[in-house]
C-alpha cells in the first residue's frame, strides 16, 4: 500500500497496474483540504487538491485499487470539509477511505503553534483547545488505539461525520 500526497505516483501507473492484477498494490492519496490556499499553506511542497483528485482518477481508471486518507483532520480548521472531500474522492474513483486526527508529538507541536500564529491567529486558541479536548488536555496522545482518532465528544463527532459521509459517498 502506498500512501502519498503527491500526483507523482501516477508516473508508475504501469507498474502499479501490473501489481494490482495480482492484488499486490493499492494507493491511498491523502487529501487534507479542498481549499487551494489552505492546502498551499499547510503542505507547500505537496500536490494541490485538484492534482490529487486527478491522480485518484488516473489510478482508478488504470484498475488500481484506490482510496484516500483525510489526514490530518484538524479540528476547528478542516473537519468541516470531510463530507466534501469524501464526495470529491468518490467522484474521482476512490473506493476506500480513512482518516487521522491531527497529532502533535514532540517538536511538531511548537511548529504547528507557530504556523497557527502566522496563518490563522484568530483561530489559534479554538483549534488548540479542540485538539486538547480530544487528547485529554494535551496536544498529543501517544497511546495505541487513541492516538490516531482522539477521544471525547469532539473526536466522536468527527468519527460520526466521517462514517456518515463515507456511507453517503459510497466509500
Amino acid at each position: 500500500v502506498i500512501i502519498t500526497k503527491n500526483k507523482l505516483v501516477t508516473r508508475d501507473i504501469d507498474l502499479l497496474s501490473e501489481l494490482a492484477r495480482y492484488d499486490a498494490a493499492m494507493v491511498f492519496v491523502s487529501v487534507t483540504s479542498l481549499d487551494n490556499e489552505l492546502a498551499r499553506e499547510l503542505e507547500p511542497r505537496a500536490s494541490q487538491p485538484q492534482r490529487r483528485l486527478a491522480a485518484i482518477q488516473q489510478l482508478a481508471a488504470a484498475g488500481i485499487p484506490t482510496g484516500t486518507l483525510v489526514a490530518p483532520v484538524i479540528p476547528g480548521l478542516t473537519d468541516h470539509e470531510i463530507p466534501a472531500i469524501l464526495s470529491a474522492v468518490a467522484a474521482a474513483g476512490a473506493k476506500h477511505a480513512g482518516y487521522v486526527s491531527l497529532r502533535l508529538p514532540y517538536g511538531v507541536a511548537p511548529l504547528f503553534e507557530e504556523w497557527l500564529t502566522l496563518h490563522r491567529p484568530l483561530q489559534k486558541e479554538k483549534i488548540l483547545n479542540r485538539v486538547r479536548g480530544m487528547r485529554e488536555g494535551k496536544l498529543n496522545d501517544p497511546n495505541f488505539g487513541s492516538r490516531m482518532r482522539g477521544e471525547g465528544a469532539y473526536a466522536q463527532q468527527i468519527a460520526d461525520l466521517f462514517s456518515f459521509s463515507c456511507r453517503k459517498a459510497g466509500l
